[in-house]
């Protein structure tokens, strides 16, 4: 009897646990922090300002939220449509309207690099993307000026290629760093996304575990 109950406990589902990946409030928190920082440049200072290291935080805060979405549905935690519900439940927050006040074009830069985010998770869930990642920057950068929507996509693809493992994209990024196009910018937040799957190498192993 004992051995029929812990076959029967082996072959369930995984075991979904509740997780919090992000809300209102944690947005709030952070457009409240960047208020109180200064984007002020110091002449006779090398640090960055404090307002854009926060911007730096509060966009990797978001990046690792949103990773650990794709790392449950990797871990067989949620399904694909699982996954795509909660990556939605966070675009929504992420992508409202950003404060008509000073922090406007820092945000709105912030929501402008995090496209390639949302739109390179949903690429790597549907499972369908363009693997060569150097013919993909190639046309990315030509696309960018003229086709901005085909551009994301192209970006896209490449933020899904690093989801399942690829390595980009520091070294596409160090030979336009001083004059960034958009697509740069996407660049760079891709390598965002390769920093923080690195880090979610053992997330969901602990029962109980949250964001």
């Amino acid at each position: 009897m004992a051995k029929r109950k812990e076959k029967a406990v082996k072959e369930e589902a995984p075991l979904k646990l509740f997780y919090i990946f992000y809300n209102q409030e944690r947005w709030d928190n952070w457009i409240h922090t960047l208020k109180e920082s200064s984007f002020e440049i110091n002449q006779e200072s090398e640090e960055m300002p404090e307002g854009f290291r926060m911007l730096y935080n509060f966009s990797m805060d978001i990046t690792l939220s949103v990773l650990k979405i794709v790392r449950l549905f990797q871990n067989g935690r949620y399904t694909k449509e699982e996954a795509l519900e909660k990556l939605s439940q966070v675009e929504t927050i992420v992508m409202k309207e950003s404060p008509s006040d000073e922090l406007e074009e820092y945000v709105e830069s912030l929501q402008l690099s995090l496209l390639v985010l949302f739109a390179g998770c949903r690429k790597f869930l549907d499972g369908a993307y363009e693997t060569d990642i150097k013919t993909l920057v190639k046309e990315g950068r030509k696309m960018v000026d003229a086709d901005m929507e085909k551009a994301l996509e192209i970006a896209a693809d490449i933020g899904a290629n690093v989801i399942a493992g690829a390595s980009c994209c520091g070294k596409y990024v160090k030979d336009n760093i001083e004059q960034p196009s958009l697509f740069d910018e996407w660049l760079i937040e891709v390598e965002s996304m390769a920093e923080s799957m690195a880090s979610l190498k053992n997330f969901d192993e602990e029962p109980g575990e949250y964001s």
